[in-house]
């Protein structure tokens, strides 16, 4: 039996492990990466894509905060698209289609490549206490690693159960066993544990889809990259196919409902309401005779096909004839079923802002043991909680994320304050602050940060630097020019032309202002750099609202400046109901703006709770 000794264990190999991972080691601990195979790191197990609307947000933050992911999404990219390109770019999201074999291979070359991170292969099955803190993992032959801190990221694998129909059996994933006895060990902290479920469709053999009958979506033009590092694409660019479900199709899932795993009674745990199943869609959408189906090649050199939006959990027979009543797809062959897998996950309520379990001291949970859904939300929260174990272990202060300054702070005050009912998936429509917290600008918000702690590299430092000197060298030209009203009128920008006159900058705050406008009347603006053009844009118009929020987030700041210790006692404090007291106290809020969001919390109760706390901190320093 070996005995191995590190700074921070990672338990699992997924978006949130590897993450997790590479960013305890660049903040300079010594890691261990614990997977059961080394060869799966970085698969992606689900659909062949990275990003959307609001996933999309995560993975530029993970990218300006030195993560791998959208390095990785860059490379393995075989059509980029910007979705909600014709609204505000504080709604667009990019996202790529990727090629699998590509991710995975990337993905473990990062890996590998990380200094300080050592992949170990082994089951991990039981946690090594000290007293009430953890300080390593015990594996199933007896070997175990000592460590200061370790990040928990298990995926679907808690007491997972795959379902296909009226068939169940044990598995994290198809061909994986679950695990048990990790689940078991939580069970003895007394954490709050519940189940959801997720699915996949059926894995289709593109070389016997109708292509030539299909609508096909190519990827956009000029592509949005994730990574503020990368220019283009380097892997070839395919399209996707395009189809719809039908009145047949609805039949032969209705006729075999009660053979659902999900409506057969198979399955107790809550699904995604944003990514429901196709059985779902014929329940919940009864009067919809059709569906669309995108058709996502898995790879230039994998003929698998994923039709996105069939996920089901019915009998193989019945998802055979569902899926050849849809167009283009009669004489399709399946090569793998679709199916749904069931597994447990802790209530998030249970850690702090930091990823870590508030009872058990040393201990990080990262992804979809947390409630979550999606590749981006799992990598986002493995990047805090991987930051924070190095820390423990480091003895450093914990970096927490506020929801004013990034869409991961959303996540997890979302996570730790609110809990979750179903599986969570990011919105951009979830942050307050949208306006400000743009993808296009996730590495002015955190880039610095990120630089104070230490965890990106000089490349990136100096690329963000550069950007930054060009940003301000042409907000400077502009702020220097000036614009009458009549020439940006005639000009072609919609203003009245016997309004006041502007500087540059002002005038690219007009709606329909673009830096051509502006060229046309002061040619010398031509000195500043096309990419500056766009980001100065962008920034310029939505200036004005964001100055607005801006108030509002100085409020919350100072809301979350008063800090609440974690043995505050909320049981029996005048005027505050036994309701609110007890959900106070199982929450734990770390501050007062983390109360504030409290379900049931009143203006009232905030101000009881306040006035409790000045009069506790006068009597400590009287």
């Amino acid at each position: 039996m070996k005995q191995l000794g590190f700074d921070v264990v990672v338990i699992g190999g997924g978006h949130a492990g590897t993450e997790a991972a590479h960013v305890a080691a660049r903040a300079g601990a010594r890691v261990a990466l614990l997977t059961l195979n080394a060869n799966g790191i970085g698969v992606m197990s689900c659909n062949p894509a990275i990003g959307g609307l609001g996933k999309g947000h995560l993975v530029r933050e993970i990218d300006a905060l030195g993560g791998v992911m959208g390095c990785v999404a860059d490379l393995a990219g075989i059509q980029f698209r910007l979705l909600n390109r014709k609204k505000g770019p504080a709604v667009q999201g990019p996202r790529a289609q990727s090629d699998r074999a590509i991710y995975l291979r990337e993905m473990q070359h990062e890996i590998r490549a990380t200094q300080g991170l050592t992949v170990v292969e082994g089951e991990a099955v039981d946690l090594i206490m000290s007293g009430t803190r953890v300080a390593g993992v015990v594996l199933a032959d007896g070997s175990t690693i000592s460590a200061q801190a370790v990040v928990l990221t298990t995926g679907t694998f808690l007491r997972g159960v795959i379902h296909i129909g009226d068939t169940s059996r044990p598995g994290g994933r198809v061909g994986e066993k679950p695990s048990i006895r990790l689940a078991e060990r939580l069970d003895g902290f007394g954490l709050a544990l519940g189940r959801l479920k997720t699915g996949t469709p059926p894995r289709l053999d593109g070389r016997t889809i109708a292509w030539d009958m299909l609508e096909m979506q190519p990827g956009d033009d000029a592509p949005e990259m994730f990574s503020f590092l990368s220019s283009q694409p380097t892997a070839r660019q395919v399209s996707c196919g395009i189809t719809h479900t039908n009145a047949q199709t609805h039949d032969i899932i209705r006729e075999n409902l009660e053979r659902s795993a999900m409506y057969g009674g198979h399955i107790e745990g809550v699904g995604p309401r944003y990514c429901p199943s196709i059985e779902d869609k014929v329940v919940r959408f009864a009067d919809k005779d059709s569906h669309q189906v995108f058709l996502e090649p898995e790879g230039l050199d994998d003929d698998t096909v994923y039709p996105n939006g069939i996920s089901t959990s019915l009998p193989i027979e019945v998802q055979e004839n569902y899926v050849k009543s849809i167009y283009g797809l009669e004489n399709v062959r399946i090569t793998q079923p679709g199916y749904a897998i069931e597994y447990d996950y802790v209530d998030p309520r249970a850690l702090g802002p930091d990823m870590q379990l508030r009872a058990v001291p040393s201990l990080f949970l990262a992804g979809q043991i947390n409630g979550t859904t999606g590749y981006e939300e799992a990598a986002a929260q493995g990047l805090v909680a991987g930051l924070n174990a190095a820390h423990v272990a480091l003895g450093k202060d914990p970096v927490l994320f506020s929801r004013t300054t990034s869409y991961i702070g959303v996540m997890v005050d979302d996570l730790v304050m609110r809990g979750v009912t179903e599986p969570y998936r990011m919105f951009t429509s979830r942050a307050e602050f949208r306006l400000a917290l743009r993808a296009d600008n996730a590495d002015q918000r955190l880039t610095p940060l990120a630089e104070s702690l230490g965890i990106i590299g000089e490349a990136r430092c100096r690329a963000f630097d550069n950007k930054m000197a060009e940003l301000e060298s042409g907000i400077a030209q502009l702020r220097a020019s000036k614009f009458s009203a009549r020439a940006l009128h005639n000009a072609g920008i919609r203003v009245n032309p016997d309004s006041q006159t502007r500087d540059g900058y002002n005038a690219l705050t007009l709606a329909d202002a673009e830096f051509f406008h502006l060229l046309g009347i002061e040619p010398s603006l031509a000195r500043v750099t096309p990419a500056a053009r766009t980001q100065i844009k962008r920034d310029a118009l939505y200036a004005t609202y964001i100055a607005r929020q801006l108030k509002e987030i100085e409020g919350l700041a100072r809301d979350e400046a008063h800090e609440i210790p974690h043995d505050f006692a909320y049981e029996g404090m005048p005027g505050l109901s036994n309701e609110l007291a007890s959900k106070l106290s199982l929450a734990a809020p770390r501050t007062l703006a983390h109360a504030a969001r409290i379900d049931g919390m009143t203006p009232a109760a905030l101000v009881l709770i306040l006035a409790h706390l000045r009069k506790t901190r006068d009597r400590k320093t009287a």
